[in-house]
Parts: structure tokens; sequence; C-alpha cells
């Protein structure tokens, strides 16, 4: 059964770090490409960064470049966010999202319709 959950959200004060895990089982995950997608309160859902399927190619919303980094360890069914220098703007719901179609490239932009598993996502909020 395909499945990805992610973990590591909680509360943390601005400036602080967070690192976010999705893990995969029930399929290779190291023949998709991933992303990560965000939902606030209100707000439309928002791609955040995306992975290629060997991890050479990364894609990042300018809001969150020089702060968040995306990885992963294909060995482990793993895809990461790393998020540094975190904001009050980016408090959400974070959702890691595996391709559709097996390693497939976007040169720009993380397009969500593109994704076709989703996990249930974890609350991140940054305040104070």
């Amino acid at each position: 059964q395909l499945q990805l959950v992610e973990s590591g959200g909680g509360l943390v004060q601005p400036g602080g770090s967070l690192r976010l895990s999705c893990a995969a089982s029930g399929f290779t995950l190291g023949y998709y490409g991933v992303g990560w997608f965000r939902q606030a309160p209100g707000k439309e859902r928002e791609g955040v960064s995306c992975i290629n399927s060997r991890g050479g190619y990364t894609n990042y919303a300018d809001s969150v470049k020089g702060r968040f980094t995306i990885s992963r360890d294909n060995a482990k069914s793993t895809v990461y966010l790393q998020m540094n220098d975190l904001k009050p703007e980016d408090t959400a719901v974070y959702y890691c999202a595996v391709d559709r179609v097996q390693q497939r490239w976007f040169t720009s932009g993380c397009p969500a319709t593109a994704y076709g598993y989703w996990g249930q996502g974890t609350q991140v909020t940054v305040s104070s």
C-alpha cells in the first residue's frame, strides 16, 4: 500500500529551524520527483520546493530561497526539507507529494497538478 508520512513539524520561534521528513513506503520513491507544498488558513496551496528523482535538480519558491533546502535519500525512501530562519509567514500545514510520472522534471516551479500522491501533512507554526 502506497503511503507518504510527513514528520518534523512543530512550534518554533522566528529565526529558528525545523527539518521535515517525508517517508515513503509501498513503492520505489527513487523513480519519482517529490514536492513539498504548504497551505495556510485562508490561503491557496503553495509549492515550496521540489526535487527530481535522483536529487540533482531542485526548485524553490521565491519566498523560501536561501532559507529552505530540499534533499533526498533514496536508500531510505525519504525526502527532507530543511527550513532555516523561519518566519511567521511560514506557518502552514506542509505536505509532501510524489509526481504522477516517473523521472519527470520541471524546469521551473512545482506544479501541484503534476503530483498524484499526497501525505497527510504536518503543522509548522512559527511564533514567539
